[in-house]
């Protein structure tokens, strides 16, 4: 079986069934470059133009419905306009947006976040996970008093923190040594040559961005240990991985790193991020003390965004929906991956609990470069495919669940996988 001629056949299909979109695309062309103004969002030959959502489902602009498998890349953990989080969104505007002060609700939010994260003594928000790593590595560079950062190949700390391919030129202009990701001594190495000059250690303990790659514990726990012998912090980059347990892959590991970034889902599906850690360290921004940190932003308190992370972590995704969630996750995962492996593929998803990633090999993938070249082909044809039966996912195969997804979805979805390694399985195999 030839898989391009396949997803030649699959990208025509998709052509003729989406005019609307189409269309749609070409006149933003006129007015944004390539008709796009978020990146990760663009595919050939056309992005879909979505029109609306409610609960777990999604409608284009050619009126096609999806299951929503991407949950706006783990932001929308709450589905699309959840009854809950727009009372408390409609109370917020009722009550003034933009009131050009401190307001009642900051610190409701803040004190539901560091419950939740013992290691976030103090924090301070932001509009997103970008500014969270910024931010934190601000803090780092100033507490120590050292320069270089630490960072791992794979890893995506923000718009202008990305180290996909190693080092970008749109990053922003920080002393950054790169490391292997869940190499131990490689990490070591680097550490022990940079360590008068090192200030922190930024690190996913799952590389999402980079393929759901889950950092091994060992790993990890080894990097607290070298930022504590050097004296740099350790920063956990939870920006996805904080919806996996009440506490984030933190809490399951037992590391305390000295600085936590957060985003995504913690602002109820509004603009939101967020850093914090030990006190010593977030005292750099007290206002009170002379020489602090200036931390600046419009809507770093906005009323919605707190309105609406209030509801969601006190009313809807508390501990207990949070481990049972993900339970449900792992057990779709270990679905998947038992029907790649009965058909004879070399298919496999990684990840953990609800967030997982197509691969297309059968190996162990402990960091970036075990990822093959040539995949994706293959994860064309899944993006193709599962569009065509209805099921919303990343081109590059990220699945990301949300809450309103029932059980009834889920045996879907996995059905749809069945039809897809059933049908091209004969150019599926390793």
């Amino acid at each position: 079986m030839n898989l391009d001629t396949e997803l030649s056949q699959l990208r025509d299909a998709y052509v003729a069934r989406h005019p609307q979109s189409q269309s749609r695309y070409q006149a933003a062309t006129a007015v944004m470059p390539g008709g796009n103004t978020r990146s990760v969002l663009y595919y050939d030959p056309f992005p879909l133009a979505m029109a609306r959502g409610e609960g777990a489902r999604l409608w284009d602009a050619d009126g096609h419905e999806y299951l929503d498998f991407l949950g706006e890349f783990t932001a929308g953990l709450y589905g699309h306009s959840h009854p809950v989080i727009r009372e408390a969104i409609q109370a917020a505007l009722d009550g003034g947006i933009n009131l050009t002060g401190h307001n009642l609700l900051e610190a409701q939010l803040a004190q539901l976040v560091t419950s939740r994260f013992p290691s976030v003594q103090r924090l301070r928000f932001t509009n997103s996970g970008t500014e969270a790593n910024l931010l934190a590595i601000a803090a780092a560079k100033r507490f120590t008093g050292r320069q270089k950062i630490l960072v791992f190949k794979g890893g995506y700390h923000g718009g202008v923190l990305t180290f996909a391919a190693g080092h970008s030129p749109i990053n922003v202009p920080h002393d950054f040594v790169l490391g292997t990701y869940n190499d131990q001594a490689g990490a070591a190495a680097l550490v022990a040559e940079h360590a008068k000059d090192l200030a922190a250690i930024l690190v996913e303990p799952m590389q999402g961005a980079g393929g759901c790659i889950v950092g091994r514990p060992g790993f990890l726990a080894d990097l607290r240990r070298l930022a504590t012998e050097t004296g740099a912090l350790l920063v956990f980059d939870e920006v996805m991985t904080s919806r996996l347990t009440p506490g984030g892959r933190q809490a399951a590991l037992g590391i305390a790193p000295d600085m936590t970034t957060l985003g995504k889902y913690i602002g109820g599906g509004m603009s939101f991020g967020a850093f914090g850690g030990r006190e010593d360290v977030m005292a750099l921004f007290d206002p009170r003390v002379p020489g602090h940190l200036g931390h600046a932003g419009t809507f770093n308190n906005n009323v919605m965004t707190m309105s609406a992370g209030i509801a969601g972590l006190s009313r809807i995704y508390t501990p207990e929906v949070a481990v049972a969630f993900n339970a449900r996750g792992d057990a779709l995962r270990e679905r998947l991956n038992a029907t790649a492996r009965s058909r004879g593929t070399r298919l496999q998803f990684t990840g953990l609990g609800t967030l997982m990633n197509l691969h297309a090999t059968p190996g162990e993938i402990r960091h970036c470069d075990d990822i093959p070249a040539t995949e994706h082909t293959v994860k064309d044809l899944f993006f193709f495919h599962m569009l065509a039966h209805g099921f919303y996912v990343a081109r590059r195969g990220f699945i990301v669940l949300s809450l309103p997804l029932t059980d009834d979805d889920l045996d879907r979805f996995h059905g749809a996988f069945e039809a897809f390694v059933d049908r091209y399985g004969q150019g599926l195999q390793p």
